[in-house]
């Protein structure tokens, strides 16, 4: 059994390492999975903050979910892919962006949001935004034969599809202004009836210039305009301050924890740490991996979710010991208390799942950031109080540590703890 013991430690020590080194150098050239590859969000980076208000009166929801759609959009094609966008209020929306220095000119990047017409010759509206369904980037050929070149695609409502083709219909051979705020953004020349409810417009476009005149167009979909009230810069000082402050606060938390379960558990105290440095690791990569943007409260997931790990642990190790205590062997002892401590700790991560599910879905911006943080960290801190700390310590029961007084046990009544050789289960 002492090989096989042996093995099992092997084991761990090996998971123990790849996970630290993983999480602090990463795997490749770029770093993935690593510490540094994950993103951080406007109160650890810096960045900007913009409040927009709809100059329009009683703004329904189903509006304001389309101006977040729409500003998302706008931030994903801009390449803030971090960046978040939320409803603050009935009428208001808050955008906050990452490593972004100028206020002023993230508001240029981002754009205009005002309202689209669509115009005849004589000025007559024939459309307005809110019939257009969506307009995207598209490069392919545009007729038969003819070269691949970027063009703008847009796809009309129902209703839109309709009004399009009656102004199709009576403008064959002319032109059709897209017009933004007074401003032509461009006027394609119909060249027959269209009656699908979808389109193309095509010219000498870079893609480029296809992209931005396909975003303008969406950004003017809305039937109301978005002003800039407020709009400031978080100095990236201030993050830096407060990530030093929030990782201070994690490894002295973590210490204190680690110095406590040695204490106060012994063995069972040190296969828990072991086990938790295992899931310090492997939570940093699945962060890493999942693209999961950290902000300050997402480093306070991150340190509850520590404690929701060793929470299962010391449920666990209490079991074992009053199964040591009543005089069972450490190999029974620590299969009971196992199976005993599972439901409880089940119940008590489903829980906690549930509403971290909750904030995650109906929460925004850093909300959102501490329940990710917390949902992968509780998910993995099942793992490694279920698995991983079960084999840590069955390999050191296989390796000879049997002294019940080693496993935080004072007295025990009747005989002395049975030791177990062999292959006695």
């Amino acid at each position: 059994m002492k090989k096989k013991g042996g093995i099992i430690l092997a084991v761990m020590l090996a998971v123990l390492v790849a996970a630290s080194s993983v999480a602090y150098l990463g795997v490749g050239e770029d770093k993935q999975f690593s510490v540094s590859q994950i993103e951080q969000g406007l109160d650890l980076r810096g960045g900007v903050e913009i409040v927009y208000e709809a100059d329009k009166e009683d703004v329904t929801t189903e509006d304001m979910s389309a101006a977040i759609s729409l500003l998302q959009g706008r931030l994903d094609w801009n390449g803030w892919t971090e960046a978040e966008a939320a409803i603050e209020g009935t009428d208001r929306i808050r955008v906050q962006i990452p490593g972004v220095e100028d206020a002023e000119e993230a508001i240029q990047e981002i754009g205009q949001t005002g309202q689209l017409t669509f115009l005849d010759g004589d000025g007559n509206v024939l459309l307005t935004g809110e019939m257009v369904k969506t307009a995207s980037k598209e490069v392919g050929a545009t007729s038969t034969g003819g070269a691949s070149m970027p063009y703008v695609s847009l796809e009309f409502t129902d209703e839109g599809a309709d009004a399009f083709a009656a102004a199709t219909a009576a403008n064959i051979g002319k032109m059709i202004a897209i017009v933004m705020d007074d401003n032509i953004i461009s006027a394609p020349t119909v060249q027959s009836v269209i009656k699908d409810g979808k389109a193309t417009i095509t010219g000498n476009f870079t893609g480029e210039e296809a992209e931005n005149l396909a975003a303008l167009i969406r950004a003017g979909s809305l039937p109301f305009n978005l002003e800039v009230i407020q709009m400031q810069n978080v100095g990236a000082r201030l993050g830096a301050d407060a990530l030093s402050t929030g990782i201070q606060a994690g490894l002295v938390g973590i210490s204190l924890v680690l110095v406590y379960m040695l204490f106060a558990y012994r063995i069972l105290g040190f296969a828990a740490n072991w086990a938790l440095l295992i899931y310090i690791g492997l939570d940093f990569i699945a962060l890493s991996a999942c693209g999961i943007t950290l902000t300050l409260p997402g480093i306070a997931g991150i340190i509850l979710s520590v404690g929701m790990a060793v929470d299962a642990n010391v449920v666990i190790f209490e079991r074992i010991k009053e199964e040591i205590a009543a005089g069972k062997s450490l190999r029974a002892s620590t299969k009971i208390g196992f199976s005993r401590a599972l439901p409880a700790i089940v119940d008590g991560n489903i829980t906690t799942l549930i509403a971290g599910a909750v904030l995650f879905y109906l929460g925004s911006g850093t909300i959102k950031g501490f329940a990710s943080t917390l949902i992968v960290g509780i998910v993995i801190s099942m793992f490694t109080a279920l698995v991983i700390t079960r084999l840590i310590v069955n390999g050191l029961i296989y390796v000879g540590v049997q002294n019940p007084v080693l496993y935080g046990v004072v007295s025990i009544p009747n005989e002395d703890i049975e030791v177990e050789g062999g292959d006695q289960e």
